[in-house]
């Protein structure tokens, strides 16, 4: 009788839950992209599975680096990004009207994307090394500030909101959780809304015209809100159950604008309706709360603001795309992870879950120890 070959214990302390979740919503993704190219792998489907496969190794990859190199680079990522940055304003591509890439030959590089991950970093280094009894104090509030601030400014002057506020929510989540008063964001919440009207002022056109049609989208059906006319109804004729798969009709007939990027929940819903929805929706939901607890577990203070922090920059992935395909917030252009068509959001969603798993990965093996 053959005796069972022993796994090798490298291989069995792998997060095989963790990546066949990736894994299931990654190839549900592709599904819904070959559907939306008329039952072809390429060009997205084929691209997008090809992308996640290389981008789930180099989280791997970053799970096993010293936590050290990731609580040292902090800074020093996060500098190299902002002048990424100032980089795109002197010397970045233009396309579409935005200037938001810098040209290095063999691809075109989104430094603003990076930005999510850095600006969570660095805000975390920054409270993870201030004294407990100074959080309470302006001393911890102005020099977070502009380490959130001078990028998001950066970001929108290319211009790109939809980016420019996950930046500054990913930052000021982390400055929550690190104690700082609730008044202080109560006071800035309302001094936000005090100066909403000053700051529409100087939003482009289109970014005008993006929040007139979500407060009144039937005032123009046919011109600005075209697009969250026809997500509505592509996500409302799938119904429960839905048309069935390569049986949609909005996307396969173009009436569904971006279909396979920013609108693909609705592309999604369409075929396999509310079902579909709930399911991926509930799945996205099993890779957040694994990212809370890896947050909660973790006692040292700077993993835990870090692993809260990118937990929270894939709940903004999730939650500003599906109020945006239903209505429920302006349309920025936010992708949904695994799903949308893309490899800057992937690759950004991945760095993410690379840093947590390394978190995860360093807080079992050496019992929270490292400070």
């Amino acid at each position: 009788m053959n005796k069972l070959v022993p796994v090798p214990d490298a291989i069995a302390r792998l997060p095989w839950g963790l990546y066949a979740l990736l894994t299931g919503i990654a190839c549900f993704g592709g599904v819904v992209l070959y559907s939306a190219a008329g039952g072809h792998l390429m060009p997205w489907a084929g691209m997008q599975l090809a992308r996640f496969a290389v981008f789930l190794v180099m989280a791997e990859v970053i799970g096993r680096v010293p936590h050290q190199l990731i609580r040292a680079g902090a800074f020093p990522l996060y500098g190299a990004i902002l002048i990424a940055l100032i980089l795109v304003e002197l010397i970045g591509g233009v396309a579409g009207g935005s200037q938001r890439w810098i040209n290095l030959g063999f691809m075109q590089l989104q430094p603003s994307e990076f930005m999510k991950v850095a600006v969570v970093l660095a805000v975390a280094r920054f409270y993870s090394i201030l004294p407990i009894a100074q959080t309470r104090t302006f001393t911890a509030i102005w020099p977070a500030l502009a380490l959130i601030g001078f990028p998001a400014l950066l970001v929108l002057v290319q211009p790109d909101l939809g980016t420019a506020l996950m930046i500054s929510m990913g930052g000021v989540t982390v400055m929550f959780l690190a104690g700082l008063p609730l008044r202080l964001f109560v006071g800035t919440g309302l001094a936000g809304v005090a100066i909403v009207p000053i700051t529409f002022s100087f939003l482009h056109e289109y970014q005008r015209n993006r929040i007139l049609i979500f407060l009144d989208p039937e005032s123009d059906p046919l011109g600005a809100g075209y697009h969250i006319s026809q997500s509505k109804i592509a996500i409302g004729s799938g119904g429960l159950f839905g048309k069935g798969f390569l049986n949609g009709t909005q996307s396969h007939l173009d009436y569904l604008p971006e279909g396979h990027t920013d609108f693909v929940f609705a592309t999604m819903a369409e075929e396999w309706g509310m079902l579909g929805g709930v399911g991926l929706i509930a799945a996205l939901f099993i890779l957040l709360r694994w990212g809370m607890r890896v947050a909660q577990q973790t006692e040292d203070r700077f993993a835990r603001l870090v692993a809260a922090g990118l937990t929270t920059t894939i709940f903004l992935y999730v939650a500003i795309n599906l109020m945006m395909v239903m209505g429920l917030a302006p349309v920025v252009g936010i992708p949904l992870p695994f799903m949308s068509y893309g490899g800057s959001s992937m690759l950004t969603v991945m760095l993410c879950i690379g840093i947590i798993r390394n978190i995860d990965r360093n807080r079992e093996t050496l019992g929270d120890r490292w400070r």
